[in-house]
């Protein structure tokens, strides 16, 4: 994938404070259609924060942070909550993006299609039959759509993160956001949502991924970005970042992964 098109996302010397802690410290990142970076490190290190930063969950407190090259949150040089732009304006500048949760929060109340289509039509303003369909067919791409009519109380932990994704695809984002997909669920349930995952990665869908599920991280990423006290340390391939790594830091954070030397056949596994 060439990187010559302009990104989809750039954050520029990005910086968050919660009260006296700094929790991200001069970030900068651009990701480009295609791509499906991954943000790798210990706890704490801002990997979520950063992620919610690039749709504005978290408003940032320095730098920027531009959605096809329009500026989110801010319309002017200055920062901090006199300043954030109407809850209208920052939508209208997201559009392109879509984020998966850690947790669920699927509405219970509703069943599977409901969930789907609600934000369509509440948030899109979707005529309801449109809606219907584009949510069947992004229930269809995480293999939900037999359980369109089911209540979320009924579903396995893997079943409603798969609703949770599909309710993401509905939106038809060029960039979808994951925020550890899989870390709610119980082991056995892991499996099926990275499955759903390839399958998009198959399908060319942009991605910006926080997970430590680091096998997995090695073979879907066409980059790696390692975060540490609210910096980026070092990004590169996942072969580059596994068997070249160029700091302290990372190569300490790798380190009980790879007990032994990589295999042959484990090394060519690396994008």
């Amino acid at each position: 994938m060439s990187n010559t098109s302009a990104p989809v996302l750039e954050m520029r010397h990005v910086g968050k404070s919660f009260a006296n802690h700094v929790v991200l410290n001069d970030i900068n990142l651009s990701v480009h259609h295609g791509e499906i970076v991954t943000l790798i490190g210990p706890s704490g290190s801002g990997k979520t924060t950063a992620l919610r930063c690039m749709n504005f969950l978290e408003a940032y407190d320095h730098g920027e942070v531009l959605i096809k090259g329009q500026l989110l949150g801010y319309s002017g040089p200055q920062r901090g909550p006199a300043h954030v732009d109407s809850p209208g304006l920052i939508a209208e500048v997201r559009k392109p993006l879509a984020m998966v949760f850690q947790q669920f929060n699927l509405w219970p109340h509703m069943t599977v299609l409901e969930n789907v289509v609600a934000p369509l039509v509440l948030g899109k303003k979707m005529p309801r039959h449109e809606a219907k369909q584009a949510a069947m067919s992004a229930l269809a791409r995480v293999g939900m759509a037999q359980k369109s009519d089911d209540w979320p109380v009924r579903l396995s932990g893997g079943q409603q993160q798969r609703v949770g994704i599909a309710r993401a695809l509905a939106l038809n984002p060029e960039l979808l956001l994951l925020d550890e997909p899989t870390s709610a669920l119980d082991p056995e349930r892991v499996e099926e949502v990275l499955d759903v995952i390839r399958a998009l990665a198959g399908q060319g869908m942009t991605m910006v991924m926080v997970t430590h599920e680091m096998a997995f991280a090695a073979h879907i990423s066409s980059r790696l970005v390692f975060m540490a006290d609210g910096r980026i340390i070092e990004s590169g391939t996942p072969r580059q970042m596994f068997t070249q790594p160029q700091s302290e830091r990372l190569r300490s954070f790798l380190a009980p992964l790879f007990r032994r030397p990589l295999q042959t056949e484990e090394l060519e596994k690396l994008a």
